[in-house]
């Protein structure tokens, strides 16, 4: 393993920000995973850390493949990380919307460009991701559909579910679209929580990676045995959304079966405690995301639904 440092940003007012990435291997640019690029990713930087630790054994063991590099970049925005902001911590903006970056551009754009530059040409590209809203996700990988998508190889992950993007105009300054349209093959890994450690998410999220890896040759790697990955196209799935606002109480939780109609939680009033709307699922299938702030403000997505 070679710990080394891939850029560097001077600050003027603390500490210059440094991205530091491990490399395991030596030879084609075989995979790289990335982190956490906004400040509460707690999570996505734990799984890429223990990756590092189970390719450092790996390694060890002599069981990466040879001329095979892999590159491991834990987390890319500890300005924010340090004090618990999501966005960038000057001016709020968000570094997974800067892609390909500019290094002449704005500091968001300069990090991005900055790392889009270390982590182009990689075969694999392997991201973990966090969706917009504070809840919680059934462990699933994602690609965008840009027209370079084989969605097969989602099954050599062995996560329950895989998901077909169609882009939308702001997705095209993502880092997992412009891996795509510079010739990476790029997937999102979402390892249920965000903000929290969720050992048992991070557990099944580690694993698919190292599966992915064995699958493509890059490594050698034991894991537990594999869900038989069901490819969904997300136009094919249902959200749910508040018909008011107050405190939330979720009455269902992720993976679980429901029938159109059922009551999937209730919202009341955060004054008086009364009921003021019920959350019921208009389709039948199986929940996979699901809302956890305490707070919900009015058609707010707050249940997702594999039909």
């Amino acid at each position: 393993m070679k710990k080394k440092i891939l850029f560097s940003l001077k600050s003027p007012y603390r500490e210059q920000l440094e991205v530091t990435g491990f490399r395991f291997g030596h030879g084609k640019k075989s995979a790289a995973i990335v982190g956490a690029m906004r400040g509460n990713e707690v999570q996505q930087m734990y799984v890429c850390s223990r990756i590092v630790q189970e390719l450092k054994k790996l390694e060890a063991k002599g069981h990466i493949a040879e001329d095979k590099e892999i590159l491991v970049i834990p987390c890319v925005n500890f300005y924010s990380m340090n004090i618990g902001k999501r966005f960038w911590t000057m001016d709020n903006t968000d570094i997974n919307r800067m892609f390909p970056g500019y290094v002449q551009g704005e500091t968001t754009q300069r990090i991005a460009d900055g790392l889009f530059s270390k982590i182009q040409g990689y075969e694999y590209g392997i991201q973990l991701a966090s969706f917009y809203q504070p809840g919680n996700f059934l462990p699933h990988v994602k690609m965008m559909d840009t027209g370079f998508t084989d969605s097969e190889l989602m099954k050599d992950f062995g996560l329950e579910y895989g998901i077909i993007r169609k882009p939308r105009p702001y997705d095209t300054t993502t880092l997992n679209y412009n891996w795509q349209v510079w010739e990476t093959k790029a997937f999102s890994v979402y390892a249920n929580a965000t903000d929290v450690i969720d050992e048992n998410a991070a557990d099944e999220a580690v694993y698919a990676i190292l599966r992915f890896l064995d699958m493509q040759g890059v490594i050698t790697a034991n894991t537990p045995p594999a869900y038989v990955t069901k490819i969904i196209d997300e136009s094919k799935t249902s959200q749910i959304r508040s018909e008011a606002a107050g405190v939330l109480k979720s009455l269902i939780s992720i993976g679980k079966r429901v029938e159109r109609g059922d009551v999937l939680g209730i919202i009341s009033d955060p004054f008086d405690g009364e009921i003021v709307s019920e959350i019921r699922s208009t389709v039948s299938g199986t929940i996979y995301f699901e809302y956890c702030a305490p707070l919900i403000n009015s058609n707010t997505v707050c249940f997702k639904i594999i039909k």
